[in-house]
């Protein structure tokens, strides 16, 4: 499983740390930490789950200070125990603590997303339905969220409104027709990007078929909880769209805990 962090990452790190940071800095941080003063911090997943953003913490550190040691001893992706020990990182103590809750932040809120995934994966498992996210993501955060989803066994639909056509009942309000959506459609943008239906019944199926649409397939969506989701995949459905991971799924629990060297 690939753990590459997707383009745009640096630019989320520069942003929460601006945010944390403002025109000041630390200033606990500055007034009661000598500059001198050096410590290893261990970045620890204080309960059970499904990793995610372990290289985005190296990342977070780095950001703020490039003289620091981290060592990852953790993958994206994997399965741990509680209070296992992810990333070591030696240095500055005042740039640990600097970096310490962005990094923890990104970290906790990606892993949550990874955890719950690989639970509705989990619950699905040998009925042939794959677990989907959607675009009911944090601003700004998509593309770190849908890797979480990835990190944890799940698919991603589509990354926003730009890479696929999907035609849904208010987009037919304005046309005469399916055939007529998917036509207007496929003379937009061609052959290289996918355009799917999404229907509600069997007779307006029947009119995609006579369309230029890629993908048909059966899909479960909206209200789908864990205690549902393996009911729903034994009905057969191809795949089962989960809003949920990306908008509401806990944070792991997770820490940096800082030892004086």
């Amino acid at each position: 499983m690939t753990s590459d962090l997707p383009l745009g990452t640096i630019d989320v790190i520069t942003r929460a740390y601006e945010e944390d940071l403002g025109q000041r800095g630390d200033v606990t941080t500055l007034a009661t930490i000598p500059g001198s003063h050096q410590s290893v911090a261990h970045f620890v997943a204080r309960a059970e789950g499904c990793l995610a953003g372990v290289t985005l913490i190296e990342m977070c550190l780095l950001h703020i200070d490039d003289t620091l040691t981290v060592e990852i001893l953790a993958d994206d992706g994997a399965l741990v125990d509680a209070n296992t020990v992810v990333v070591r990182a030696s240095g500055s103590t005042r740039s640990l603590l600097i970096a310490e809750r962005v990094a923890l932040n990104l970290f906790g809120r990606l892993s949550g997303i990874a955890t719950a995934t690989r639970a509705f994966v989990d619950a699905v498992a040998g009925t042939g339905a794959t677990i989907t996210d959607t675009r009911k993501t944090t601003p700004g955060l998509r593309a770190l969220e849908k890797f979480a989803v990835r990190m944890g066994g799940g698919m991603n639909h589509r990354m926003g409104l730009y890479d696929a056509v999907l035609i849904k009942d208010n987009h037919l309000v304005a046309s005469a027709s399916i055939q007529d959506a998917v036509k207007e459609a496929r003379d937009l943008v061609g052959t290289d990007m996918v355009v799917e239906v999404e229907v509600d019944t069997l007779d307006q199926l029947k009119l995609v078929l006579n369309t230029s649409a890629d993908t048909i397939r059966t899909e479960a969506s909206g209200g789908v909880t864990l205690e549902t989701v393996r009911a729903i995949a034994e009905t057969g459905v191809d795949t089962i769209s989960v809003g949920w991971l990306t908008h509401s799924a806990p944070s792991l629990d997770v820490a940096m805990n800082l030892t004086s060297t």
